[in-house]
């Protein structure tokens, strides 16, 4: 199967081992000085070794790989102890892994291994998984690509005041749908937890922006990846990356929403393609809002 996996560049690996200590799940090892991934079974994909690389030397790509297998990674780090295992239960929550995760505590207990569950539980509620090293697909190191999913925040009611006047809002207020991070495609992991079985929105940048509503009219309910073909370097991974959503993390549904300017229709294109070429149908709806923020077309293709 095609799926995202580490990659490491032997010439610029310095053999400094960090990748290796931060791989809890044993993928990685050191062989003649270099770090080599040895197992694909147990390569999550998820990137922690990337956050660890002082050197830059490893970075993903989409391949023909074994399928992780988290039973199999499981029994390979059961023998290391409960911190290694706390700390892989760790690694799939701060990714969102949350099929993954269920499957390992499922595995835990059923085997009758002990650990504290309430560390993993509780992990990630005081802003641990916003200061973690670990970084996702495509970002490096840089913590704005690291990959989170939550739930859209819920509408309050409030007072405020606007020109020394006091105002009693009895609506509520306008509230992010947002479901995950990051959203810009080139650094999303099209493999993340929060694909799986998604309906997924495919937003042209600058929709957000002309259309007042987008919030609640489109992503509400769906997990985004934002795109502009006009500006975006290296598009032929665009290709990729919703084929392996497509087959790979099953997407229920495919939303392509685009500004009616001739650049944005190459996003439905490579949509149309994606599907083709995964072999797999699902149904995509195409969008177009005008520049003054009205919908000129909606339709099913």
């Amino acid at each position: 199967m095609k799926r995202t996996i580490i990659k490491i560049d032997e010439k610029l690996c310095n053999g400094c081992e960090s990748c290796v200590h931060g791989c809890h799940e044993g993928a990685l090892q050191m062989i003649d000085g270099k770090a080599w991934l040895v197992s694909e079974l147990y390569c999550d994909g998820l990137g922690t070794c990337i956050g660890d690389c002082p050197v830059g030397a490893i970075t993903f790509e989409e391949r023909e790989a074994e399928p992780y297998n988290e039973i199999a990674t499981l029994q390979r780090i059961i023998p290391k102890g409960e911190k290694t295992i706390i700390a892989h239960l760790k690694h799939l929550k701060e990714h969102g892994e949350t099929g993954y995760l269920k499957q390992g505590v499922s595995y835990l207990k059923e085997n009758g291994i002990k650990i504290d569950f309430a560390e993993v539980h509780n992990h990630g509620t005081s802003g641990c998984a916003a200061n973690s090293t670990s970084y996702s697909h495509g970002g490096g190191s840089c913590p704005g690509s690291h990959e989170m999913s939550f739930e859209p925040a819920k509408p309050v009611t409030s007072g405020f005041k606007m020109a020394h006047v006091e105002v009693n809002s009895t609506q509520s207020e306008i509230t992010s749908q947002l479901r995950q991070w990051p959203v810009q495609l080139h650094l999303l992991n099209p493999e993340a937890g929060y694909f799986r079985g998604a309906d997924v929105l495919l937003a042209a940048d600058c929709v957000a922006f002309s259309y007042g509503n987008f919030h609640n009219d489109f992503l509400e309910g769906k997990t985004l990846a934002i795109a502009c073909l006009k500006l975006d370097s290296n598009k032929e991974s665009y290709l990729e990356k919703l084929k392996v959503m497509i087959t790979n993390s099953r997407i229920n549904k495919l939303t392509v929403l685009m500004m009616e300017v001739p650049c944005c229709g190459g996003l439905l294109g490579i949509a149309k393609k994606a599907v083709a070429e995964a072999g797999r149908k699902i149904p995509v709806k195409a969008i177009v809002v005008g520049i003054k923020g009205n919908i000129l077309q909606e339709e099913w293709i």
